[in-house]
């Protein structure tokens, strides 16, 4: 396995008539009650509720296998985390506690957090939904740039909250997640574990914390469902998820408004819109396509109803990473101690895309130019796997707020992908125009 240099792979979501109109009113005002914020508050409480016995169990089985087989803990351990926390910035600086830091998005932003002077911690538990060799090789990446990553994960309780003992965090930027629309299907109780349990637990050791960090961490667009509203705005509706994965993601925002709202912990959730680039993942349409054209496989091209192509608002990792950091930046502080609210705090959501939708189809014809090679393609219609025909930003919300701005269109950002794969997977001699 051969890395390219550093700068060049990571560039600069009562009678019968009255019997029939009382139940006819009940109806209705059941439907506003169920419909009115107050109630989804409450369900957002049964959610956390619900997931309560879950974790307890997960945290005792993890408790009891890391007391036999911990990866963490130490006087050398103690002393890395520290050390990676460090800022070097003279002023403003943050130190921040990055969850799935040897995941795609996580990686890099991760690297462009300590490029820039901040401390950073990362958090990673090394699952085997995609190879693990590419997780451990950001991983060294992200050594040789002086950032520690603590093998672990985020539903071990014990762990989180040694690390914020360690550190005061000022910011955590939750990226790990159970990743994938279609997934779902296979293993859904790994959703439920990651993306809703997994979050609680960070939350309960985040609200507890003092100070409190502030959070930023990864929503989806997927939320949006079925939404029909184009482009996706937050304000949209988003209570018809197309897919388990998309329900977890629209749970973690309900419950993370819940832990704004009791513990005065600021959040902000950020909606990702088809995030593509050097080192991304593998189950990924982008990348898949690149492997199976490399190695004259046939790739599935899925089109919608009538023939109609697919199409997804795919957004650059670099303009990913620049959101992310703008709305650490202006998250504002958790205004709680030790479990208790002092006051209101800042709770947001913001869409980061590329306003700029492109189908399927051009994606393959981009990848064709780039890779000098014809796809033999399979088109198929689009199975009801979760997956939704289109996808399309509204991002005038962070643009507002921090100034978020995407700069590259797909020609581009492909073009540093595939020089970034040849280079990863030893395709000698070939050369991207």
């Amino acid at each position: 396995m051969r890395l390219k240099d550093d700068q060049d792979l990571f560039p600069a979501t009562l009678g019968k008539v009255k019997i029939e109109r009382t139940s006819s009113m009940l109806n209705r005002q059941f439907y506003r009650c169920f419909a009115s914020t107050s109630t989804m508050f409450l369900w957002a409480l049964f959610l956390i509720a619900l997931t309560a016995s879950y974790i307890s169990i997960q945290s005792l089985v993890l408790s009891s296998k890391n007391i036999l087989t911990d990866k963490w803990g130490g006087i050398k351990w103690e002393k890395q985390v520290r050390n990676s926390a460090s800022i070097q910035k003279q002023r403003g600086g943050f130190s921040v506690l990055v969850t799935g830091s040897a995941g795609f998005v996580g990686s890099h932003v991760s690297l462009a957090l300590k490029k820039r002077g901040d401390g950073v911690v990362g958090l990673d538990n090394f699952n085997n939904y995609y190879d693990p060799s590419l997780k451990r090789a950001r991983q060294s990446l992200l050594n040789k740039n002086g950032i520690f990553v603590v093998d672990g994960d985020i539903n071990d309780d014990r762990l989180l909250s040694k690390l914020v003992d360690i550190v005061a965090f000022s910011h955590v930027m939750h990226l790990a997640a159970q990743a994938g629309v279609r997934y779902a299907m296979e293993n859904p109780s790994s959703y439920v574990h990651s993306n809703i349990a997994g979050l609680v637990t960070l939350l309960e050791v985040c609200k507890s914390a003092n100070p409190q960090p502030s959070i930023v961490w990864a929503s989806s667009s997927s939320v949006y469902g079925l939404n029909e509203n184009v482009p996706f705005s937050e304000s949209d509706r988003t209570d018809k998820p197309a897919s388990l994965y998309a329900a977890t993601k629209k749970a973690g925002e309900e419950i993370t408004h819940t832990y704004n709202h009791i513990y005065g912990l600021s959040i902000t959730g950020l909606r990702f819109f088809t995030v593509y680039g050097p080192w991304g993942r593998p189950d990924m349409a982008y990348f898949s396509f690149t492997r199976n054209i490399l190695q004259g496989k046939p790739i599935t091209v899925y089109r919608g109803k009538n023939r109609v192509d697919l199409a997804r608002d795919f957004t650059y990792i670099d303009d990913i990473v620049k959101g992310c950091l703008g709305s650490l930046d202006t998250s504002g502080k958790s205004t709680g101690s030790g479990g208790k609210k002092r006051g209101p705090a800042l709770y947001r959501i913001f869409n980061l895309g590329n306003t700029s939708p492109v189908t399927v189809p051009t994606l393959v014809s981009i990848l064709e130019r780039h890779l000098k090679v014809k796809a033999k393609k399979n088109i198929i219609e689009m199975p009801g796997n979760g997956d939704v025909p289109f996808t399309h930003a509204n991002i005038s919300l962070a643009t507002s707020d921090f100034g978020y701005k995407p700069t590259t269109d797909l020609q581009t950002g492909l073009k540093k992908f595939v020089k970034w794969y040849l280079s990863y997977y030893g395709y000698n001699g070939r050369i991207v125009d």
